[in-house]
């Protein structure tokens, strides 16, 4: 399962900082986020707006939206991370975001019989084909069952 964000790409990032609009996303990266092999999911407070908004900039077809938390994180631990390990189940997954910090990191380890990866993407210049690569390489040395999200 590879879950990612479209919080990178709300023109009003939280905070006072400006994120890049939707129209700068490079309509490629649909391409190379379904060539993953994975089930993709979005997994971001734009909800079901990110397979309106979003998705179709990709040409991705429509996608899981992972559901929002009902109880807060343990602290320092993103309000994302306890609903992608429930919505993996136990299978290796990637996560793509620009919030993930250390506490995750070691929120999935303690947590995680499988293998994930949970990639930060850079928040200045939002997702890039080398970031798809990085979780290409990722998975080619990592043992999991490949399926397309339809």
């Amino acid at each position: 399962m590879c879950a990612g964000t479209a919080s990178d790409l709300d023109p009003t990032r939280g905070q006072g900082a400006p994120r890049p609009v939707v129209g700068s996303v490079d309509p490629a990266l649909g391409p190379a986020l379904l060539a993953l092999g994975c089930d993709l999911v979005w997994a971001t407070t734009w909800g079901e707006d990110a397979n309106a908004v979003v998705g179709p900039r990709l040409g991705l077809p429509p996608l899981p939206v992972a559901d929002l938390p009902e109880e807060p994180p343990p602290p320092g631990v993103h309000w994302k991370t306890r609903p992608l390990l429930s919505r993996a189940a136990g299978r290796p997954f990637v996560w793509l975001d620009d919030e993930i910090t250390p506490a995750d990191r070691e929120y999935v380890e303690a947590c995680r019989p499988a293998p994930a990866l949970l990639y930060r993407v850079a928040p200045e210049r939002g997702l890039v084909k080398g970031d798809l690569e990085a979780v290409a390489a990722w998975l080619s040395r990592t043992p999991v069952r490949r399926s397309r999200t339809p």
